[in-house]
């Protein structure tokens, strides 16, 4: 396949292409066809042509059989043999042998064939020694008169006349042959190119264009309605298109989603380090209202310069491995509260049913984001969310429950639950947001938080309205030797 200028591939022409490959194949397939047919048939013909010999001679020998006891002058026998092609003619009746004519009879024959008595097989072998080695050999051809079964007629003659008559039949043969192998060859290269080549040529230009252009959304495949292999093909193709300037688009959100940021992180830090700078001093401030916020100010502080570069880590390289430990999992959820700083204004409550004793061996950071990002999603939902009902209640349940080694945490709000096209895209960063304007980049990180930590996460179908999560961790699994050395 040659290469043009723009560094892509030309289409190759339809003689050099799947098209002349598949004329030149069927022509050469009917002609192998019409070779198997040719032996059967040029065996057919001589046979025939012997017993047309064989029957004319018959006709003489019978006439001159009724003439007896008069003997044939020799001009008339020369005139019978030079009429029927042969040298002699014998005929057998009655367990008598009578030699109707000859000119000069021959002290041997090269080669006898009973009619009678000749298979197939034996056919073809002496039709083809014929055409290749014949020509200057005498035979020796009898067999049985069809009104006369036990009468037999017997002919001696040259085998040139059938050898010039076989190669004009063989000549016939190998036009026919041409005019059918070709005809044959275009009418299966109209029907075959129509059907199979010129949808295949269709889909080779579509992704040599795309590939020239992927963004460009005139370059994707118009899909058929067709039902064979190459419709389906062409529908995949286009579906593969359609996702693939999608991932495309993805992939320009994120280097340029990067690229802001990382141009804002660095004065972000710095202002961050500066307000860090400056809460700590509020721990001095002998106020007892500020001392109880000092500690939330900070570490709110604290995950905001992390969170600075969280998208830019997801876009670039995987989260940190986990740093796990065991710590009480209702200590964690309270902080989530005091963040996401739900008041009586906002109408949202949050119930937090979690029990004081269940330890979660997880890493305490991660596993914040994890919940908080879940969390501040159902509040941005019940925020916007007006229901029917004046009665319905805003709200998000927290609870959990330990089951030998796995902790299940649920999240569950009375919001107007998951959009069908967020179904979709659970999990998928910048297409599987719920509200306009979102990334989806919250859950997005948070399954691959929890996918850290050997665990899963899901959203649970409900009866009611809402949506509800689920976050299964699994503790760490226990050497044996670590095990007994704690029992």
């Amino acid at each position: 396949m040659q290469s043009d200028l723009s560094g892509g591939y030309r289409m190759p022409s339809r003689i050099r292409g799947l098209s002349g490959k598949l004329l030149w194949l069927t022509i050469a397939f009917v002609m192998l066809a019409e070779i198997l047919i040719f032996a059967p048939s040029v065996a057919t013909m001589r046979q025939r042509w012997l017993q047309d010999r064989l029957n004319t001679a018959a006709a003489a020998g019978v006439v001159i059989d009724g003439l007896q006891p008069l003997e044939l002058p020799r001009g008339v026998q020369e005139d019978t043999l030079a009429t029927t092609g042969t040298k002699a003619i014998v005929l057998r009746k009655d367990g008598t042998s009578r030699l109707l004519a000859v000119t000069e009879m021959p002290t041997e024959v090269d080669a006898a064939y009973d009619l009678a008595d000749y298979s197939e097989i034996e056919s073809i072998r002496d039709a083809f020694y014929t055409l290749v080695f014949g020509g200057d050999r005498l035979l020796r051809v009898y067999g049985p008169i069809a009104d006369s079964p036990d009468t037999t007629i017997e002919i001696v003659m040259e085998e040139r006349p059938l050898r010039r008559a076989m190669l004009g039949y063989a000549h016939n043969i190998l036009i026919v042959s041409l005019i059918i192998s070709v005809i044959t060859a275009l009418l299966m290269f109209l029907a075959i190119n129509r059907v199979m080549i010129m949808p295949v040529r269709r889909l080779a230009r579509s992704m040599q264009a795309f590939a020239e252009n992927p963004e460009d959304p005139e370059r994707i495949l118009a899909a058929t309605d067709g039902k064979d292999e190459i419709a389906v093909a062409g529908r995949h193709l286009t579906r593969m298109q359609d996702q693939l300037q999608k991932t495309l688009r993805q992939q320009k959100t994120l280097v340029d989603l990067g690229l802001a940021v990382s141009k804002i992180n660095h004065d972000m830090r710095n202002i961050l380090a500066s307000a860090q700078l400056m809460s700590d001093r509020l721990v001095d401030v002998d106020d007892p209202l500020v001392k109880s916020f000092a500690p939330k100010l900070l570490r709110a502080i604290d995950r905001a310069v992390g969170y600075t570069s969280e998208v830019l880590s997801y876009g670039q390289t995987s989260e940190a491995e986990p740093q796990r430990r065991r710590f009480r999992l209702a200590e964690l959820c309270q902080e989530v509260r005091d963040l996401l700083q739900l008041s009586h204004e906002t109408g949202i409550e949050f119930v937090d049913l979690i029990a004081a004793d269940i330890e979660i061996d997880g890493d305490s950071e991660q596993l914040f984001r994890v919940i908080h990002n879940i969390c501040r999603n159902a509040v941005q939902a019940l925020a916007s969310f007006t229901p029917e009902d004046p009665d319905h209640p805003r709200r998000i349940t927290i609870s959990a429950q330990r089951t030998g080694s796995v902790v299940a945490i649920t999240i569950d709000d009375t919001g107007p639950g998951m959009p069908a096209k967020a179904r979709e895209n659970l999990f998928a960063a910048f297409r599987g947001s719920a509200r306009s304007g979102g990334t989806g980049l919250g859950l997005a990180i948070a399954r691959e938080l929890v996918l850290a930590h050997g665990g899963t996460i899901a959203l649970v179908e409900k009866p009611g309205p809402g949506t509800l999560f689920r976050v299964e961790i699994p503790d760490r699994p226990v050497a044996l030797d670590d095990w007994r050395a704690r029992a």
